[in-house]
């Protein structure tokens, strides 16, 4: 997919910096980066298209701006316009605003799920402020690295709310304490990159926003050399085990191995032969016999 074939979204710079890798960069440094209502429909609306591009196999997401990663929702933009503002809905009675309100939270919640669900791996460069729906997001993200000027807060007890756009949800499953999830998160307290790294929030640090976007896209470069299909598949896998029990995972992985082997049977009834064992969609052995054994991977096919 060509670059011109994605719409240009407000707010948000959509770069292609090497083959098979994306940035996407939350552009509104003059507002902290803060987001709108608008700005989370056009994040869904950029991962969704990033997930089915074919040429894109890693995505590293930062923030403009020397100041923050983001500073969170705009809360003056929300209370002056859309569902959350004072005056929406209030010529509805208070069942009929419930109800709208709520689709309105399942619809911000989905935009921002947009970026987990996305097929390709993510890697996050956090920086400067990063409150609120800063971890809403990259807790989404499969990899973060930040800088060390970074300040992480789970601020919405500040403002008089519940994180409810993913951060309460996902920080329980990242195999961080519970005690410092409920310290941070009922206090709104900052923490900084050395606390982020000891709890393991984050896997890396870095000394400034620069030094930490080249090691993210080292990494992407990595993970793009790969079998795309693969790492897909490690993602989808790894993201479906941490919600369901060994087993269930267990049998995904089987369906998957199941759907990734290709043989082409020869006229020999004892053996197969391939022209191609395509495994994971893009590595390749040579062309060779092989015969059947009982059982599965890694008993399925032996070589002779």
């Amino acid at each position: 997919m060509a670059p011109s074939d994605y719409p240009k979204q407000p707010y948000f710079n959509l770069t292609f910096p090497t083959t098979f890798i994306a940035h996407v960069e939350i552009n509104r440094p003059e507002k902290l980066n803060a987001f709108t209502d608008p700005m989370v429909q056009s994040l869904g609306a950029i991962f969704k298209q990033l997930s089915l591009d074919p040429d894109v196999r890693a995505i590293v997401l930062s923030g403009a701006g020397p100041k923050a990663f983001t500073a969170g929702l705009d809360v003056q933009a929300a209370t002056e316009s859309g569902p959350l503002s004072l005056k929406a809905g209030t010529e509805q009675d208070i069942a009929r605003r419930a109800i709208a309100l709520r689709r309105h939270i399942l619809e911000f919640q989905a935009n921002v799920s947009a970026v987990e669900t996305c097929e390709k791996p993510v890697i996050a460069v956090l920086h400067g402020i990063s409150y609120g729906i800063a971890l809403d997001i990259t807790t989404c993200c499969d990899v973060r690295f930040c800088s060390r000027d970074v300040r992480f807060s789970v601020k919405e007890v500040d403002i008089g709310l519940a994180a409810d756009v993913g951060t309460l949800t996902r920080l329980p499953k990242a195999n961080l304490p519970m005690s410092w999830i409920k310290e941070v998160s009922l206090t709104a307290r900052e923490f900084d990159a050395d606390e982020a790294l000891r709890v393991g929030l984050v896997s890396g640090v870095f000394e400034t926003r620069e030094v930490a976007l080249e090691k993210a896209f080292g990494l992407a470069k990595v993970m793009a050399e790969k079998s795309p299909v693969a790492v897909q598949a490690t993602k989808e896998i790894l993201n479906f085990s941490r919600d369901h029990s060994v087993q269930d995972g267990e049998f995904l992985f089987s369906l998957f191995l199941r759907s990734s082997f290709r043989p082409l049977p020869c006229a020999q009834t004892t053996s197969l032969t391939f022209s191609r064992l395509e495994l994971c969609g893009g590595i390749q052995h040579e062309p060779g016999s092989v015969k059947r054994r009982e059982g599965f991977y890694p008993g399925w096919f032996e070589q002779e």
